[in-house]
């Protein structure tokens, strides 16, 4: 028999005063409460009460086993309390990793907002370029853009990346400004390590898709390096609105080409299946969503 019911139909037992009684309220039969209590005596070696045909009282051992059982089914309650309160409170670490550019400056402005309407929660923010597995690195919850291959995971669609071409106005003096697309081939075009066609860029623009051959002589791994080296006068730039509209609207960088533009990368927010996701989990995707989803 569980220990623990065992012992509950005792407590139940003493202070009922009796098997009938204490039967009653749980809902069992009499014979099966005697058949608790006999096991309890059986592992004890002890009898824990005194019976007659009019009356019962609590041996000397059975009082004691009846203020440890006491204690002991308290401290379950509270357990079992505590479990349920951190299934419905949002709390614990969550671990969250999202490219460079979109995490620094897409999901990390929220997390203020989110810490103070969850602030139980502790979140440890990793970015990274490359692509991240949620299951082998131990991460709850993932921000990712272009195409999704990960048969396994929940992906909630993002809004999608709008991409720009930029280029610092001291470059334009001194390079010229393009007038049409194949006029890059002519420029400094500052590639991205990441990107699949490095010596290639797809626009669309009135007359539809064009792919224009570049020269890139600087290649970086990083959105925000590229940023600043355009900066510096280096080259043309292709990366996120997100990244570089701060300098776009202070004159740092200036657009080119503003009738064509890249084709927008998908943008999702990505986590492992579970029927029952923590608070935390449910709160954040939630959060996102309601500031980076497809409708914001």
């Amino acid at each position: 028999m569980d220990r623990l019911t065992s012992m509950s139909v005792f407590v139940r037992v003493a202070e009922a005063g009796g098997f009938a009684a204490a039967a009653k309220e749980l809902g069992m039969s009499p014979a099966m409460v005697a058949k608790h209590i006999q096991a309890i005596e059986a592992r004890l070696g002890a009898r824990l009460l005194h019976r007659t045909t009019r009356r019962q009282s609590l041996t000397d051992v059975g009082q004691l086993y009846l203020a440890r059982a006491r204690t002991v089914l308290a401290d379950f309650d509270a357990a079992e309390a505590a479990g349920s309160e951190l299934q419905s409170t949002p709390r614990g670490t969550l671990r969250v990793t999202a490219p460079v550019v979109l995490g620094a400056h897409g999901l990390a402005p929220l997390l203020a907002s989110f810490r103070a309407a969850c602030p139980d929660v502790q979140v440890e923010l990793m970015l990274h370029d490359r692509v991240v597995d949620l299951m082998d690195e131990g991460f709850d919850v993932a921000l990712r853009s272009g195409a999704i291959s990960d048969p396994g995971v929940v992906a909630r669609p993002l809004r999608p990346l709008r991409m720009l071409l930029c280029a610092a106005p001291d470059y334009l003096r001194q390079r010229g400004v393009p007038r049409r697309p194949a006029d890059l081939s002519r420029h400094e075009c500052l590639g991205f390590a990441h990107w699949v066609h490095k010596d290639r860029w797809r626009l669309i623009g009135p007359k539809g898709e064009e792919v224009v051959r570049l020269k890139s002589a600087i290649t970086i791994n990083n959105g925000e390096a590229l940023r600043q080296a355009a900066l510096a006068g280096a080259g043309i730039v292709m990366q996120s609105e997100l990244l570089l509209q701060a300098d776009l609207d202070a004159g740092r960088l200036v657009r080119v080409l503003p009738r064509h533009a890249p084709p927008e990368r998908p943008a999702h927010l990505l986590y492992l299946p579970d029927r029952r996701p923590s608070p935390k989990l449910q709160r954040f995707v939630a959060h996102v969503l309601a500031h980076l989803g497809p409708g914001c």
